[in-house]
């Protein structure tokens, strides 16, 4: 052990564990490595086929009107995902503000919102009226339907009843777990839906909630049939670079709903200041083929490191992955607690504080976040949260580089053994 490790008081045995399993994932890491290549490869072609240059990198004020540098970086983002358009803005604060954008964009009166993943997110129960609001689709009149997944698949048989016997505008399929304990959903998956779905209906609208799972297997979902996605940049694609912002991609004609919903009708996508943020989400996008396959090795090390230790994972260190989360169902809340403090302490900003169980807008229970991020909330940094709730999960995600997640499972495996 190296001295400085001292300074984190990591236990040697603890060190020496997660060297020993980091030697067992060889193979694991290069497969990832594999996939990093190709995702930067897919990212250098569309800058280069837009013809990126220097001169994007120059933000608007005001209304933004002839932004080029914005309609290349649509245009980038657009051809990394394989859709037909893409709306790239920085005041889209959020995963959850971006999905509630293109639901309220895609959705009128008397429609009827299908989920085929079960409940969704619990920032969006409001956003749809599970929970009530009068702000929420439910108050304008706007219907929600919902179909579980059976043994962590689609249950196709009811989606397509439902199909044939209801006007369904919309489906909605959430990717990554959530504060669940389903495992996350393939593009395999994905795939396959899509097609039992178009075999009932040519017509409905398939949106995927594609939050964590950029860059994390070789397709988009719209290279498999989606009409439309939607994702956050100060997850996967901001690379950790970018400080805010969210991003739509999809049909054109879909996109542009958005947009409209977004800023104002008969606008559209023609305005929105970048106020000189265009340079960071670029440089954000082409890191993030990198930060995404380290977070994905700090998960699969962690995965190993705390099945070692006797603690149910999901996924398991082998298993397919999709997303960069990495579960840790600890059972009791003093190690759910210890570990997110250990992660907070492995952090390089804020590693003096000390995450507490709180109430947090959004969730029905008190919620612990360790976050020490250079941007606030970035779930692409190395953090860890949980509601504090049986089983007692704790939802790890990111890291910038591998080296600091590295680290990260050493303090933090070390906080819950002291």
């Amino acid at each position: 052990m190296h001295k400085d490790l001292e300074y984190y008081n990591i236990n040697k045995k603890v060190y020496d564990l997660v060297i020993e399993s980091e030697q067992e994932l060889k193979d694991n890491f290069k497969r990832i490595d594999d996939l990093c290549f190709f995702n930067s490869l897919k990212v250098l072609k569309a800058f280069n086929e837009v013809g990126i240059s220097e001169n994007d990198f120059h933000g608007t004020t005001g209304y933004g009107y002839d932004d080029l540098g914005r309609e290349d970086i649509e245009k980038v983002f657009a051809k990394v995902l394989g859709g037909e358009s893409a709306l790239v803005r920085s005041n889209l604060i959020s995963g959850t503000h971006a999905l509630s954008t293109t639901l309220f964009a895609l959705l009128r009166p008397n429609d009827t919102m299908l989920s085929i993943t079960g409940l969704p997110y619990d920032t969006l129960h409001e956003v749809i009226g599970i929970k009530d609001n009068n702000s929420s689709l439910k108050a304008y009149k706007i219907n929600y339907q919902q179909i579980d997944l059976i043994d962590n698949d689609f249950d196709y048989a009811k989606i397509k009843e439902v199909l044939k016997n209801n006007k369904i505008k919309l489906i909605e399929i959430q990717r990554s777990k959530g504060y669940s304990t389903r495992k996350s959903i393939t593009i395999d998956k994905v795939k396959k839906v899509i097609a039992e779905i178009r075999s009932v209906s040519k017509d409905v609208i398939i949106m995927i909630d594609n939050c964590y799972c950029e860059f994390v297997e070789e397709l988009s979902p719209l290279e498999v049939g989606a009409d439309i996605i939607v994702g956050s940049l100060i997850k996967n694609l901001g690379g950790g670079i970018a400080r805010t912002g969210g991003y739509i991609a999809g049909k054109k004609d879909l996109v542009y709903l958005c947009s409209e919903r977004l800023n104002t009708p008969g606008e559209a996508g023609e305005v929105g200041a970048t106020l000189g943020m265009n340079r960071e989400i670029l440089l954000g996008l082409y890191h993030a083929p990198y930060v995404v396959s380290s977070s994905l090795k700090t998960a699969i090390l962690t995965s190993l490191v705390l099945e070692k230790l006797g603690y149910n994972v999901e996924p398991k260190y082998n298993d397919l992955r999709c997303d960069i989360v990495q579960n840790i169902i600890f059972g009791n809340k003093e190690d759910l607690i210890n570990y997110c403090k250990g992660i907070q302490k492995a952090s390089a900003i804020d590693a003096n504080a000390i995450p507490e169980p709180v109430e947090t807008p959004g969730y029905s229970d008190k919620i612990i976040m360790a976050s020490g991020s250079f941007t606030q909330g970035s779930s692409i940094e190395i953090s860890c949260d949980g509601p504090i709730r049986e089983p007692f999960i704790a939802y790890q995600q990111g890291s910038l580089t591998y080296e600091y997640g590295k680290l990260a499972v050493m303090i933090a495996v070390s906080n819950i053994l002291k």
